[in-house]
């Protein structure tokens, strides 16, 4: 199963440096990714704008309507009348299989604001070490993820020294 977690940045251009390593680490096989997106948020501006790194085209259309649904359900909502809030939290019910709940959601919504960006990365197989070698020096928050509260908190206490 892929882990999903969101790490944010205080600035709009470091999630993409950032994903551009973390895919580049594919060739060293120290970790599996299976799709990022990276949010940008300028500060100018009403709302972020995302970038899928792995072509909807190529993963077929349930990556796209998962990263959409997502997107929606965070960043969205609240610029919309009660019905399509009422519409999008059916559907967000669909996301709780995938560890996806109101505190993930709330956690991204509250962090990811004008000014930062943040990377949505899911993936397997991180050989954990070797990723955080590799992603030294880089500023970065885990905002959340569907880990278990154990492995989320293994994961940011690896990365905040």
């Amino acid at each position: 199963m892929a882990t999903l977690t969101v790490w944010g940045f205080s600035d709009p251009d470091s999630a993409e440096r950032v994903r551009d390593k973390v895919v580049g680490l594919q060739k060293s096989e120290l970790i599996t990714v299976h799709d990022a997106v990276v949010v940008t948020w300028p500060a100018d501006k009403k709302k972020p704008k995302t970038k899928q790194a792995v072509s909807t085209a190529g993963v077929g259309a349930s990556t796209g309507a998962f990263w959409g649904l997502l997107f929606g359900i965070i960043f969205f909502v609240p610029f919309f009348g009660l019905a399509f809030g009422a519409a999008m939290g059916a559907l967000s019910g669909s996301m709780r299989d995938f560890g996806i709940n109101d505190d993930f959601i709330d956690s991204v919504r509250s962090k990811v604001t004008p000014g930062t960006s943040a990377l949505f990365l899911m993936s397997s197989d991180a050989v954990v070490d070797r990723v955080k070698e590799a992603l030294a020096g880089e500023e970065m928050e885990l905002l959340a993820t569907n880990l278990s509260v154990d492995d989320e908190a293994a994961l940011a206490e690896v990365f905040e020294d």
